[in-house]
């Protein structure tokens, strides 16, 4: 048989159970047509490459990122970062921002809320700063914001507007008035993005652009978009020109989509619309069949939905569906051939998500198909741990969050639930089904894109000196709990194969294996055998998607 490309003498994992090692490999239009050891190749001819023993796998798999939302915030800027203790060295620092910079129509800043240490913004004490300009502070983990009298006027927001998601997704009020403090997603997202819709083209295109060169030079060959919560026209809008440059021929990344909704009485409208997604937006390496689903929020700002209450306030949290709600949704994805995909940062709100699924797959037998994916699992209760496995739900984590300083959370989740969060490994070893992502809201420098930096982490659960990572993130210590790091191989399968059965495409994707679309990646260095501190540095000398050679 004639090849296209064939490749030997080198070490490849592949991914493939069945054939977890081999040698060499041959390509033809596109797809693996050979994968074995090199007496297999006598049955091919074609252009052949001695790699030299050096290390081939497949394409990344990145199975929760933001795609959407980063071209929003390319142009609408995160703010600028003041580090400082307190409240009043924060007003100082922007208040002399704000003389150094007049005329300004909105002042942003960025600030972690911990170093507040529990004092309170709110809008008179930024009108005392900045009564005659628009003024915003970005929560730190994004999360929430801070706004003055101007932002929440050209927003309509007043005592009277309703929450997004009563509980959830909220404008903080104090004795009845609304407090300029505004929680989560569908309620701070058509702030932080309010200018975005009015981006051209050319603009969008320029940041999708680096997005796209960035993934390539990791060899980031496949993703799951996210989504934006509040604000669907600018994520349809990017998706149009996902869609334009794929049609062009200029979108070297698979890209699974999604569209979001917030409560349950958004789901009728939003099955609806994610039908129409489907359809639209359905070119060669995009394709949209998922509801996504902020199922609750942070524990930061005890929007995170627990099992067990807040050490401090004795709260749970609430979630934006209830088991019967999420169940009676995925009856009706079932019968349309749709997936479902939770943001989950609490115990509870996993729980709820298991709890439907068990219920509707009791009822549906072998009928029932959805894919359901739960996203972050920063605490999850003992008692759901094994039933990932069982109910066959995905568990997507997020490694380079794994080591984390758990100080500012003690005091909120108590000693003994901070010291066992993130329990990767422990869901890894039921038998699940776990996939990794990186999740960044912003492209920035794409510092926390960085796939092989997921993988130090989540092997290490550390940050060091030789990580590749701001010198501000090392930790001291190893994130407890020590048996929850993984090995190589694991983080390899939950980038690669793991990461396309979420999504649907084992049969194309995610291992080498003869009939895939020949997306592989060349490195000099040895992945299985090299350090784990300092593996963040890791890059492939060699990227090719679909046969072609990109890198």
């Amino acid at each position: 048989m004639k090849a296209d490309r064939i490749i030997k003498n080198a070490k490849i994992f592949t991914s493939d159970k069945d054939r977890p090692m081999a040698s060499a490999l041959a390509v033809k239009d596109g797809k693996f047509v050979y994968v074995g050891d090199e007496a297999g190749l006598s049955a091919y001819e074609g252009p052949t490459t001695d790699l030299g023993s050096k290390f081939i796998m497949p394409g990344i798999i990145d199975s929760h990122v933001h795609v959407t939302m980063p071209v929003g915030f390319e142009y609408a800027d995160l703010g600028k970062q003041i580090q400082c203790e307190g409240k009043q060295e924060l007003m100082k620092a922007m208040s002399e921002y704000i003389a150094e910079h007049p005329g300004e129509k909105r002042y942003k800043f960025l600030f972690d809320r911990r170093f507040l240490h529990g004092e309170e913004i709110t809008k008179e004490d930024l009108d005392a700063i900045c009564p005659d300009a628009e003024l915003q502070i970005q929560e730190a983990e994004c999360h929430s914001l801070w706004v003055n009298s101007k932002l929440l006027e050209r927003h309509g927001i007043t005592d009277d507007t309703p929450d997004p998601v009563p509980g959830l997704s909220y404008y903080v009020r104090k004795d009845g008035h609304v407090t300029g403090n505004i929680f989560e997603g569908s309620a701070e997202v058509p702030i932080m993005l309010d200018s975005a819709m009015d981006l051209t083209d050319e603009q969008i295109d320029t940041a999708l652009q680096r997005w796209i060169d960035f993934s390539v030079d990791v060899g980031v060959c496949c993703v799951f978009d996210s989504g934006i919560p509040g604000y669907p026209q600018f994520h349809e809008r990017v998706y149009q020109r996902l869609r334009a440059l794929d049609l062009q021929g200029k979108l070297p990344v698979y890209i699974d989509g999604c569209y979001v909704i917030a409560a349950h009485w958004e789901a009728e409208e939003g099955l609806k619309e994610l039908k129409r997604f489907r359809q639209e937006y359905n070119t060669e390496h995009l394709k949209i069949h998922t509801m996504k689903i902020f199922m609750d929020g942070t524990q930061t700002l005890h929007t995170a939905a627990l099992v067990t209450p807040y050490a401090d306030t004795g709260e749970t949290g609430v979630t934006a569906f209830n088991v019967e709600e999420l169940a009676d949704l995925l009856r009706k994805l079932n019968e349309e051939g749709l997936d479902l995909h939770l943001h989950c940062g609490g115990e509870a709100a996993s729980r709820v998500a298991l709890d439907a699924v068990e219920i509707v797959k009791k009822e549906l037998g072998d009928a029932y198909h959805v894919k359901v994916t739960c996203a972050h699992l920063i605490t999850q209760h003992d008692d759901d741990l094994g039933r990932f496995a069982k109910l066959g739900v995905f568990a997507n984590y997020t490694p380079n969050w794994h080591a984390d300083d758990p100080a500012p959370l003690a005091p909120i989740l108590g000693e003994e639930r901070v010291r066992k969060i993130y329990r990767s490994k422990t869901v890894w070893d039921t038998g699940a089904l776990v996939t990794w992502s990186s999740d960044s809201i912003a492209f920035l420098d794409f510092m926390q894109w960085n796939p092989y930096q997921g993988m130090e982490i989540g092997m290490t659960r550390q940050i060091t000196e030789k990580t590749r990572h701001y010198p501000f993130k090392r930790t001291a210590e190893v994130l407890p709990p020590l048996n929850e790091r993984m090995n190589i191989e694991e983080m390899l399968l939950g980038y690669t194969i793991n990461g396309a059965i979420q999504l649907g495409i084992e049969n194309q994707k995610g291992s080498i294996k003869a009939g895939k679309d020949a997306d592989f990646l060349v490195f000099d260095n040895d992945l299985l055998t090299a350090e784990q501190e300092g593996f963040s540095y890791n890059s492939p000398k060699d990227v090719y998607f679909s046969g072609k050679k990109v890198k």
